[in-house]
């Protein structure tokens, strides 16, 4: 199946993959080929491709995104985000400092827009985190 990654910025992701694991306002789903149509809201999170049904754990690559717009449909999955940042692209202790700003944004957030705002930010960079966290596991 094909697995189509595009963002604000363009086409992040474009290439034949066995599995896609992601969350979605549901719950976590996993996607694998000949998959039932589904369009669904992506969640904030993570999402992990399989490339091949052979690829070991220590294969899989890592996207953070922000939530988007997901559509399955023969053998298509098309992800739809603002932005997504590949895992071998975060580095760690970078998104770790992005993330104790945006705590400290939302910690000194004035009125409810500010704090919607810091907390998304909080999000972000936390799945960031995340991701960067299972890169490096996986070059263990």
């Amino acid at each position: 199946m094909k697995l189509q990654l595009v963002t604000l910025e363009g086409v992040q992701l474009d290439k034949e993959v066995y599995e896609v694991q992601l969350s979605t306002e549901s719950g976590p789903i996993g996607i694998y080929p000949g998959h039932e149509a589904l369009v669904s809201i992506a969640k904030p999170g993570i999402i992990t491709v399989r490339y091949s049904k052979s690829d070991d754990d220590g294969h899989l690559d890592y996207f953070a995104i922000g939530g988007g717009v997901i559509d399955i449909d023969n053998d298509v999955v098309q992800v739809l985000v603002d932005a997504a940042d590949r895992g071998e692209d975060i580095v760690e202790s970078e998104a770790k400092a992005a993330l104790e700003k945006a705590l400290e944004l939302k910690r000194n957030a004035k009125d409810s827009v500010e704090l919607e705002k810091a907390s998304a930010l909080v999000d972000r960079h936390q799945v960031r985190l995340d991701v960067a966290g299972l890169r490096r596991r996986k070059r263990r």
